[in-house]
């Protein structure tokens, strides 16, 4: 399915009954990402799964910052009259669906955030090194969205007062520190580090994410 945003058109597919649940990717990612975790989540919500400008299906912008991530989807979530739904977001959409509570309070019911970061240095160096090689042979705007975004701070985290689960995995290419900074300025949040898993192991083509969010949602509404 497609949404008309004028010059942007993004790309979105949506299935299952219930609980509005949106699915947001990675950099460089589209919603197939999340394929695997499909049959089950859809048997508890409503799940969207939108592919962000300039990936997958959608329109290939001339433009492409975290904070315009966050208000397409603030407008998609206004133009399907989505009403309070969860929205959950890996790695670059982590950091777009909590930039989306910061610019539109309230939009959202919770957050379940995966891998973000709140700026460049959030990540290790060692990948900062690798992305930063990879953009001087391609000068790909993707990598270097990376490279010099985001720029969260402690006081717009402070802001959101919905509940946030963060995520991450115990060897993942978010630092600790930075995981655990979000953790500590969101006043309604917890963290859940996971054992053996990498940034993108319990995620990208894995049902695991998907057993979290439901137990999630579970624990949050005393089921």
């Amino acid at each position: 399915m497609i949404l008309d945003l004028g010059p942007l058109k993004l790309h979105y597919e949506v299935s299952g009954s219930g609980k509005p649940l949106i699915l947001l990717h990675g950099n460089g990612e589209d919603m197939t990402i999340f394929d695997k975790a499909l049959p089950l989540l859809e048997k508890h919500f409503t799940v969207y799964r939108l592919d962000t400008r300039c990936h997958g299906g959608s329109t290939k912008m001339p433009k492409i910052h975290y904070t315009l991530i966050a208000d397409d989807l603030h407008v998609f979530i206004k133009l399907l009259k989505i009403e309070k739904p969860v929205v959950y977001g890996f790695s670059d959409g982590g950091i777009a669906s909590l930039l989306l509570e910061i610019r539109h309070p309230g939009t959202a019911s919770a957050l379940i955030v995966s891998g973000a970061n709140t700026k460049p240095s959030g990540l290790k160096l060692w990948y900062r090194v690798g992305a930063w090689n990879a953009f001087q042979r391609t000068r790909d705007p993707l990598i270097n969205l990376m490279l010099s975004e985001p720029h969260i701070k402690k006081e717009e985290l402070e802001s959101i007062n919905i509940p946030v689960l963060i995520t991450a995995g115990e060897k993942d290419l978010v630092r600790r520190r930075n995981t655990e900074f979000i953790r500590n300025s969101i006043p309604d949040s917890k963290l859940m580090i996971l054992s053996g898993e990498h940034h993108q192991s319990y995620v990208v083509d894995s049902d695991k994410i998907a057993k979290i969010i439901i137990e999630a949602e579970h624990e949050r509404n005393g089921i």
